[in-house]
């Protein structure tokens, strides 16, 4: 008990500046540690948070509470960036198939992880609390992280079928079951102390407002860029609408996710082409402001509190979370027909779960009272550090076995992917240091070439000829006749390595305005084993590039 005292004193005394840098500074660290043990990052800024608050007690239930405003911001731009990447174009372009498995593989999890935790939590509470738990439980598994998914594809550069479907699948379904739940939870549990009509009435006003205000805020925002060119302006006027969003929305206690997503929405389809630099500009502007949001997320955790009931309620949700996903996202594929590699993969790449789940869970805390509130957080964010530790791996699973890995590449991604050895030209026209004038003549015009390298008895690098030195040999007739090779080759003054990386080539023969070289053994070793092309390998790349993208197109065009 002194040791607790202590701790609580320490933590009375830290101000809440120092506080955020220490949770900033310690966030960061905590992310890029488990990203180099190649683990999200989210899962280091949620242990982070765990031993700040939970094991050292510098973040406590006051600190929290007094951050409130900060975490309800955290949400908003969570709900804006989502917002951002349902546009119209989505919606015409995946037509049927896209809203059958959306609700198929969202509806799927709701109705397992309800019906599961309901039961356990009718031997803990009155069958009316159960039920209500069971609401808010399904609403908050359907959700699926688009961060952790999407950078698992970026990462790994997929394109086709099953990649289209799981960008398909966002979070905006389970922020609409959250609230239709939680309408039917409040109504259940009596928080408001009125009737279960009145109590539907109001939060469906609440649903109906938030969508408004978003939308008003969206056109307002649309209207005032259209006077602004300059990035550090845009940003100021999002970030500016995003606050007066945030803090209209607190006023009568409605959730920020809603209204940020609507006009996030709003923006990104009134605006598509100018919306696309906006949101890249949140989207660098977010990264410490979500780093702390998950470390306080991760302060949350009590584990001292985690009973027998609580492990078998976090088994039931994130068991019944991950079947209901697969069972719902097979079922919603087949039936609408989608190709096997959705059917098959679909449902484990929909599993890892972060941002929205955690600020929903968050929500029921706040929104909930002591009985069921802070279970929800306890059983959404132990579910949740599993699944962010198990799901992007997942992804990866599923993407491989559908064959779409590196099918999304591009020039440069090649570029730095491959080394000089991969492409360059291995038989290359070469002239010895003894070959006759019309011998030289002969290769030139029966090749493409206009570079040659000269080679010695031991094939080792002496010169080069190119076609601007045949011309300047011919410009004096009076002794074209009897020059040999070495007469008339320049010299190497670069050489390239066969195992040197392609982008470290490319830039030194830019530097240098070259456009062919040598590629030897070693610099030590000048045995020639092939030639460079600057353009002979671009147009190999942008031709591989076209392939893998044909690929891609066959195996999207079934869905």
């Amino acid at each position: 008990m002194e040791l607790l005292a202590a701790n609580t004193g320490a933590t009375e005394g830290l101000n809440l500046v120092l506080l955020f840098g220490l949770i900033i500074l310690m966030g960061t660290f905590g992310s890029r540690f488990f990203q180099r043990l190649h683990i999200p990052q989210v899962v280091g800024c949620i242990v982070v948070g765990i031993i700040l608050g939970d094991v050292l007690g510098l973040i406590t239930p006051h600190s929290l509470e007094k951050l409130e405003p900060f975490t309800m911001f955290a949400l908003g731009l969570i709900g804006f960036m989502i917002g951002g990447e349902l546009r119209a174009d989505v919606f015409k372009k995946y037509g049927r198939q896209f809203f059958v498995i959306l609700f198929s593989q969202g509806l799927g999890a709701f109705l397992l992880v309800s019906v599961g935790t309901a039961f356990v939590a009718n031997f803990l509470f009155d069958t009316r609390v159960a039920i209500a738990m069971g609401l808010v439980f399904g609403a908050i598994a359907s959700a699926t992280a688009p961060d952790a998914t999407v950078n698992v594809l970026w990462e790994y550069k997929t394109r086709g079928s099953l990649t289209t479907a799981i960008l398909a699948i966002v979070a905006a379904l389970a922020l609409l079951l959250y609230r239709a739940a939680a309408t039917g939870a409040k109504a259940l549990v009596g928080t408001r102390g009125d009737s279960v009509l009145s109590t539907t009435l109001v939060l469906l006003g609440e649903i109906i407002g938030a969508i408004l205000l978003g939308f008003l805020a969206g056109v307002i925002l649309f209207l005032l860029l259209k006077f602004v060119i300059a990035d550090d302006k845009i940003l100021d006027f999002a970030v500016a609408s995003l606050l007066l969003v945030v803090g209209v929305s607190m006023i009568p206690g409605i959730d920020p996710i809603l209204p940020a997503m609507t006009m996030g929405i709003t923006m990104a389809n009134l605006a598509p082409r100018q919306s696309k630099t906006l949101f890249s500009l949140v989207g660098q502007f977010t990264l410490p402001i979500y780093i702390a949001f998950f470390v306080l997320a991760g302060a949350h955790m009590e584990f001292g509190k985690i009973s027998y009931w609580l492990i078998a309620m976090i088994a039931v949700y994130t068991l019944m979370r991950a079947a209901g996903k697969m069972a719902g996202a097979w079922y919603g594929a087949k039936l609408s027909a989608a190709p096997a590699a959705v059917r098959k993969y679909l449902g484990i790449c929909l599993l890892p779960q972060a941002g929205v789940a955690i600020g929903l869970a968050i929500l029921a805390g706040q929104q909930f009272d002591e009985r069921i509130g802070p279970m929800i957080v306890m059983v959404v964010m132990t579910g949740t550090f599993l699944m962010e530790v198990l799901g992007p791996m997942l992804v990866k699973v599923g993407v491989k076995k559908a064959g779409e890995i590196g099918l999304n590449i591009t020039e440069d991604d090649l570029i730095r992917m491959y080394t000089v050895k991969d492409v360059m030209e291995q038989k290359p026209p070469i002239i010895t240091q003894d070959l006759p004038l019309h011998d030289i003549l002969e290769i030139f015009s029966s090749s493409d070439s206009v570079y040659c390298p000269v080679i010695d008895s031991k094939n080792n690098i002496a010169g080069k000829i190119t076609i601007a030195g045949i011309k300047e040999m011919f410009a004096n007739q009076d002794v074209a006749g009897w020059l040999l090779p070495m007469d008339v080759a320049e010299p190497v003054d670069d050489v390239l390595t066969s195992d040197m990386p392609l982008r470290q080539a490319f830039e030194m023969m830019r530097r240098y305005d070259l456009e062919d070289l040598p590629v030897v053994k070693s610099r030590d070793e000048l045995k020639l084993l092939g030639v460079l092309n600057v353009r002979m390998v671009n147009r190999r790349i942008s031709a591989e590039v076209l392939n893998r993208r044909k690929t891609a197109a066959d195996l999207a065009l079934a869905f």
